[in-house]
């Protein structure tokens, strides 16, 4: 008789899934609060939420600090990629007018980038079937959030101006991913958000200063979004993120980003009442489809 699956494998087979789900409310939580803060001051307030709770959390349960001023570096420049560029990209480029399904589908590029860079910079193989799956993936987040899009309508001669956060957005996580997998694969996750979110506040501080008012509306919308992004996204996700880049190539990590528009549409769904069409519906299945290939290629 095959033995029952231990929680362990249990914790480990669902983390992935439950990553997907944390990381596609991120465009739900800028829905609410962009409103009443511009992109990078709504931000600002986020990361210094994240590194005061972080700093007592590591400070409470002595957690290790990065043992020398290079592993600090390092850890701190993906901070720069996955944080800084790829939060201040998304954000922006909502709050000038992208539809989220349409940053959802750009940013949903960053397999097809991380497969044709992992392989010259890690070493990684990424073999036909996971091309094939990385292909499926691609195609079915384009009809989704294609189909989301041609419903929203973008006037294109604002296209570009919307879109280029969203392209910086891109090679931020693009290039966070595997610059983490191959200087800093491993370190504590509270210090080392501490010390992630640091440089990041410090240069979003410094643009922020100099393109916004940076002024907030402090609502009861705004402060639910600015929590749930904290203690969720920045938190939650961040933390199941390094998790996966720690335990699984980087290639692997890359394909459960075609998962987050589907489940972004899903989630819109049930709490504004957005439909899907039907071409939307068949594309969530080649997405599924397609990363399942990845991942078990």
């Amino acid at each position: 008789m095959p033995h029952p699956a231990s929680p362990a494998s249990w914790a480990q087979r669902l983390t992935p899934l439950l990553f997907v789900l944390l990381w596609s409310t991120g465009f739900i939580g800028a829905k609410f609060g962009l409103p009443y803060a511009e992109p990078l001051t709504f931000l600002l307030a986020r990361y210094v939420l994240v590194i005061t709770l972080m700093t007592a959390l590591a400070l409470a349960m002595r957690a290790p600090w990065p043992a020398s001023p290079r592993e600090a570096f390092h850890i701190g420049v993906t901070g720069l990629l996955v944080h800084a560029l790829y939060l201040g990209g998304v954000f922006m480029s909502i709050d000038r007018g992208l539809p989220a399904g349409v940053s959802a589908l750009v940013v949903g590029m960053q397999p097809l980038l991380t497969a044709a860079c992992a392989g010259l910079l890690l070493g990684e193989r990424v073999s036909p079937r996971q091309w094939l799956g990385l292909a499926m993936g691609f195609a079915g987040v384009g009809l989704v959030v294609g189909s989301k899009a041609t419903m929203d309508g973008v006037a294109s001669g604002a296209l570009l101006h919307m879109l280029a956060p969203a392209l910086a957005a891109l090679v931020g996580i693009t290039a966070g991913t595997l610059y983490q997998k191959r200087f800093c694969p491993r370190f504590d996750l509270r210090t080392g958000s501490v010390v992630q979110f640091l440089p990041t506040l410090a240069v979003t501080a410094l643009i922020a200063s100099q393109t916004e008012t940076m002024a907030i509306d402090w609502s009861g919308e705004f402060i639910f979004a600015l929590l749930w992004l904290v203690l969720v996204l920045s938190l939650g996700a961040i933390s199941l993120l390094n998790l996966l880049i720690r335990s699984g190539s980087a290639v692997n990590v890359a394909s459960l980003f075609y998962l987050t528009p589907p489940t972004t549409a899903l989630i819109a769904w049930a709490m504004f009442g957005e439909t899907l069409t039907g071409i939307a519906l068949a594309g969530m299945g080649v997405a599924v489809a397609g990363v399942w290939l990845a991942r078990k290629g």
